[in-house]
C-alpha cells in the first residue's frame, strides 16, 4: 500500500519534528516546506503553530504564504491546523488587539475566560489532557477526523485563546474548562483544525492523524 503524502508548511512557529514524526509513525510520507508550488501541489496540507496570532500572520505575510494556503483550502485539499494552526484558519483574532486571520472559517479568536462559569478563578493558560465531548452542532462524528475516536476520549492542551466559529456546525468537538465548552476540533468540507496537539496525545491523538491521512 503506498504511503500518503502530507506537506507541513514551516513558517518558522510550532515544533515541526514532533509533529513529523507523528505523522510518519502513522505511515506518511512528510514534506516540510515554505514553498508556495511545494504547497499547492500537496496532497494533503498540515499548518502547525504555537505562540502568539500575530506573530503567526505576519510570518505567512513575510512567505507570501497567506494566498498560498487560501488556494489551497479552494482547491479542496485537506488541510488540519494545529493549535495554533487552527486558530489562524477562522477570520480574526482579539490577541494583544485585533488581527487578521486566514478567512477560512467565519469566526473569531477570543480569550479562554479567567473564571469558571460559577465565578471561581481557573488557570490560564488551559493546560493538559481533556476529554473529548460532542458539539451541540455535530450529533456524531462520522465522516470527520474524529470518526475514529469515541466521546469521553483525552487529547492534550496548551492554550489561552479559543476558536469561536459563527456557525455552530462547523464546531465537530468540544472539551469542557471551567464548566464552560471550547471548540477543540472545527471542520468544514476539506478544513480541519485540532485546538489540542495530536502529536502529543498519544494513541487518541495517532489515530485522529490517521483519519486525516485516510
Amino acid at each position: 500500500m503506498k504511503a500518503p503524502k502530507v506537506t507541513v508548511i514551516d513558517y518558522g512557529v510550532g515544533n515541526l519534528l514532533s509533529v513529523q514524526r507523528a505523522l510518519e509513525h502513522c505511515g506518511a510520507e512528510v514534506y516540510t516546506t515554505n514553498q508556495s508550488s511545494a504547497i499547492l501541489a500537496a496532497s494533503r496540507v498540515v499548518l502547525p503553530g504555537v505562540g502568539a496570532f500575530a506573530n503567526a500572520m505576519a510570518e505567512l505575510e513575510r512567505l507570501q504564504l497567506v494566498d498560498v494556503i487560501q488556494k489551497v483550502a479552494q482547491k479542496g485539499i485537506p488541510l488540519l491546523g494545529i493549535c495554533l494552526g487552527m486558530q489562524l484558519l477562522l477570520d480574526e483574532s482579539e490577541e494583544f488587539g485585533l488581527t487578521q486571520g486566514l478567512g477560512l472559517i467565519p469566526g473569531r479568536v477570543i480569550p479562554v475566560p479567567y473564571s469558571s462559569i460559577t465565578g471561581q478563578p481557573q488557570k490560564i493558560p488551559h493546560i493538559g489532557w481533556n476529554g473529548l465531548v460532542l458539539s451541540p452542532g455535530s450529533p456524531n462524528w462520522q465522516n470527520t477526523i474524529l470518526e475514529a475516536v469515541e466521546p469521553g476520549e483525552s487529547t492534550y492542551f496548551v492554550h489561552s485563546f479559543m476558536a469561536n466559529p459563527l456557525d455552530i456546525s462547523h464546531r465537530v468537538a468540544d472539551c469542557i474548562y471551567g464548566g464552560m465548552p471550547i471548540s477543540a476540533v472545527i471542520g468544514q468540507e476539506n478544513l480541519w483544525g485540532c485546538q489540542f496537539h495530536p502529536e502529543k496525545s498519544g494513541e487518541v491523538g495517532l489515530k485522529i492523524l490517521r483519519q486525516f491521512l485516510a
